[in-house]
């Protein structure tokens, strides 16, 4: 037997409509089927869902039934066996009928007795089919009269053409270099598509079409089904009305532009005759394609015979959806980037609020900018990192800059208040516990180094830890590993420490409150973060920072400080830092009754500061008005009193000649304060 290379095709009727048409491609197994996941799907209930397969066999096409519930007949024939099909072969599966034909002219055929006259089943009248036969038999089938795949408007011009031709050829080329730029200046898939079917309605000789796209996460083969309409258009008085499943499923399938005449159906592609059948006169179908992918189609038609499409119209439909199909990819490249761009934002929002950083460190001053180039010095180091400062000028904020500086960003950051806790309290925090440990143990619990493996460990108010804690702490520190409260299984976790105090750890230290090998293992790098009172050119920016951020947060329509307000902000000392100034300016935003914040709505608080400002109010309160002899007096005698009455050192101290020294102590008599040997030195200012 020879093999069989010409095509094949299935004409597929379902009750009294024609429906599709499916190529039959050597090598290739067909399903035929109610499931969606066949290739051929017929809607028929006394369809299985897997009901027949047509396939290759020596060179022949086969059907084959799969058990199927109804069964399938070729013609009058249930199959019992494997079936060689012959072109003009009837297949009926239920109510549906399928046609076998080398040349699809077959499948309308007035010789295709059988066809026109289909035999009825007992489920439609016998004069429904025979009308619906005698329509087709008065029309000629649906016939593709041209194929392009690729265009010569895309590619280089030929140069031997006829006048005509070339002219032509240079018109459409010219509408086609203007529309590319105009539909790369589309903001829209839907603005693009009608982009596009403006400039095919002024270059193609056509009365309606539309711009038809998959959807973008589309899988699987596309068919007629799948496709949506972005935008149509028409200049008759109908309306638009969709492609032909059959063709549309044909240009999907092949990739390849086609033009057809006579398109039949009852989705009215054209003109509606006497009997009710709808006719256009010429279609064009073109795949928006990129490679092998398809993204949709283009589809045009014309129902006036003296306005009909010319193979020329076929290359630059096809020129324009190859466009199209560049410019769709650009748009969702660039929705795709802004999409991205919105996310990361986001996402950097998102995690700001969930670590309590809601900006950067603010401030522009060179306090600021020196912090900020000690914490990248930091972040490159893996040491144990001590950060001092008063209460409230923002220890954790930088703790947490030096984490996601470091190589560590990417696992946690775990802060724990020492001050906060208990002793045994803090250790269960620290070390965690086993279930039963104490009371109240209820189970086991991870403590702040495990949960911090591979991470940051910040400890704040480190100077609050007790003597017994300091001792296990300085061991872990020291790379030995620990045990949970109440357990004997040995950890080791691999943690950076980060330690912040308010304290002078040099005073409890020499006071005996703190271990000094534990301060020495902790200082090996330090940032030490100054007060807000001593960078005030801060104090403007960051109240302006807080005021617009509380007023989105509250809706409020406020304008800003007023310069009395400003003033007010300038001087006052800030005894709580950065904190104070957050919750003055929140407090203010929150009951401000006027457009502007003024002195009256700022509660500032009369309380001392901490440090060199306690030194200067003390200093104020203890001065007394005295004459200048008399302060020169009493210094000399404190600086003589302090050596041991060692006058070279005293000169030295006072940096004054010797000489000078002895004529002082003469004009003040201060001999005569001067102790006996053995006794102590009067007190200050006798």
């Amino acid at each position: 037997m020879s093999v069989v290379t010409e095509l094949a095709y299935l004409v597929i009727r379902e009750g009294s409509k024609w429906t599709d048409v499916f190529r039959l491609l050597p090598g290739h197994s067909v399903t035929i089927g109610r499931a969606p996941t066949n290739q051929v799907v017929l809607k028929d209930e006394r369809c299985s869902r897997t009901h027949a397969e047509l396939f290759m066999a020596n060179g022949q096409w086969t059907l084959r039934d799969l058990d199927s519930r109804n069964g399938t007949l070729v013609g009058e024939i249930r199959l019992k066996e494997d079936w060689l099909l012959k072109p003009g072969d009837i297949i009926r599966i239920g109510r549906s009928q399928l046609v076998f034909v080398h040349n699809l002219s077959e499948a309308f055929s007035d010789s295709n007795a059988a066809y026109r006259q289909p035999v009825s089943d007992g489920s439609q009248p016998a004069s429904d089919s025979k009308s619906d036969s005698d329509i087709l038999s008065t029309y000629e089938p649906t016939m593709i009269t041209h194929r392009k795949g690729n265009t010569r408007f895309l590619e280089s011009l030929p140069t031997e053409s006829r006048e005509a031709e070339a002219d032509d050829i240079g018109r459409k080329a010219a509408n086609l270099c203007r529309l590319a730029f105009e539909l790369g200046k589309a903001p829209t898939i839907e603005r693009l598509a009608m982009v596009a079917l403006d400039g095919l309605f002024e270059t193609v000789q056509v009365d309606a079409g539309a711009v038809m796209l998959l959807p973008r996460d589309h899988q699987g083969e596309p068919t007629a089904g799948d496709l949506e309409i972005v935008a149509s258009h028409t200049t008759t008085d109908r309306r638009y009305h969709k492609v032909a499943g059959f063709l549309a499923t044909t240009v999907l399938r092949e990739g390849e532009a086609v033009m057809a005449r006579n398109v039949l159906g009852d989705s009215a592609l054209g003109s509606r005759d006497s009997k009710g059948i709808i006719h256009t006169t010429s279609v064009i179908c073109a795949p928006i394609r990129q490679g092998n992918l398809m993204l949709g189609l283009i589809h045009l038609y014309s129902t006036d015979e003296s306005h009909e499409p010319v193979p020329g119209d076929l290359e630059f439909t096809l020129a324009v959806a190859d466009t199209v199909a560049v410019a769709i990819n650009n748009l969702n490249r660039r929705e795709e980037l802004a999409e991205n761009l919105t996310q990361v934002r986001d996402e950097n929002v998102r995690l700001r609020e969930q670590l309590g950083v809601q900006s950067e460190i603010i401030g522009s001053s060179h306090t600021v900018r020196q912090i900020t180039e000690e914490i990248a010095r930091a972040a490159a180091s893996r040491a144990t990192l001590l950060i001092r400062g008063e209460s409230g000028v923002g220890k954790e904020l930088v703790a947490r800059a030096v984490h996601y500086s470091s190589q560590r960003k990417k696992n946690v950051f775990v802060c724990l208040n020492c001050a906060a806790l208990s002793e045994d309290l803090l250790a269960s925090e620290l070390f965690g516990h086993e279930k039963g440990a104490f009371t109240g143990a209820t189970e086991r619990k991870i403590g702040k180094f495990e949960a911090a493996d591979q991470g940051t460990l910040m400890l704040d108010e480190i100077g609050e830890m007790s003597p017994n804690l300091q001792a296990q702490f300085l061991r872990v520190l020291e790379g030995h590993s620990f045990e949970r409260v109440g357990g004997n299984k040995p950890i080791t976790c691999d943690v950076r420490v980060i330690a912040a105090t308010n304290r002078d750890l040099e005073k409890e230290v020499a006071a005996g409150r703190f271990r000094h090998d534990l301060f020495f293992r902790l200082r090996v790098l330090e940032i030490v973060v100054p007060p807000l009172r001593r960078r005030p050119e801060d104090i403007r920016e960051l109240a302006n920072y807080f005021f617009k951020k509380f007023r989105e947060e509250t809706g409020r329509k406020i304008q800003g400080f007023s310069p009395s307000a400003v003033k007010r902000l300038m001087t006052y000392r800030w005894p709580g830092n950065v904190r104070e100034l957050k919750n003055v300016i929140e407090r203010a935003v929150v009951l401000c009754q006027g457009s502007y914040i003024e002195p009256g709505d700022l509660l500032l608080s009369n309380l001392a500061t901490t440090g060199d400002t306690n030194e200067v109010r003390s200093a104020e309160a203890e001065f007394r008005p005295c004459k200048l002899v008399d302060l020169e007096r009493r210094h000399i005698l404190k600086t003589l009193n302090h050596v041991g009455w060692n006058k070279s050192k005293t000169a030295t101290i006072l940096g004054i000649e010797r000489s000078t020294l002895d004529r002082k102590i003469q004009r003040y008599r201060l001999n005569e304060t001067r102790p006996a040997p053995g006794h102590s030195p009067p007190p200050d200012g006798a």
